[in-house]
């Protein structure tokens, strides 16, 4: 991870109003960038990416987080609240601009998929049901 996308992570995260929310935040803005970094034709070291994620998770929000718990996080019911905020999706999309907005939804599948892959977990739920309306709101935008 570089000091960079350290920063920006951070910013988000600042968007928050009180601790729950900051927290989120910076959960979900890390886990975006997580995600979208798998989607390459380049081998990953994932022992490495991890330990680099997990460092710098460990020193913002302290022990008993790491990048299996926030990919926990997202695909479960409080990722839903956070993706909706306003003030997230402003300030992930003022400094996270690598990660198009349009995008979440795709990457929150993809996690919704390995979760189930890994875990064997229903992917029914409010994860599924958030991307299934973006999905249509997506083709009514589309067809006007």
């Amino acid at each position: 991870m570089n000091p960079q996308l350290k920063e920006k992570i951070l910013a988000v995260m600042q968007s928050g109003v009180d601790r729950e929310e900051s927290t989120g935040f910076f959960r979900v803005a890390l886990g975006l960038y997580y995600l979208s970094g798998l989607m390459t034709k380049e081998t990953l070291d994932f022992k490495q990416l991890d330990r680099d994620f997990n460092r710098f998770i460990y020193h913002t929000i302290g022990k008993g987080h790491s990048i299996t718990s926030i990919l926990q996080y997202m695909s479960g019911e409080k990722v839903v609240k956070v993706v909706e905020s306003k003030r997230f999706l402003k300030a992930f999309g003022e400094h996270c601009t690598e990660v198009p907005l349009e995008n979440i939804p795709f990457l929150l599948g993809l996690n919704l998929g390995v979760a189930k892959d890994i875990s064997g977990i229903d992917v029914r739920g409010p994860v599924a049901d958030y991307i299934e309306r973006q999905r249509q709101l997506r083709e009514e935008a589309d067809a006007s």
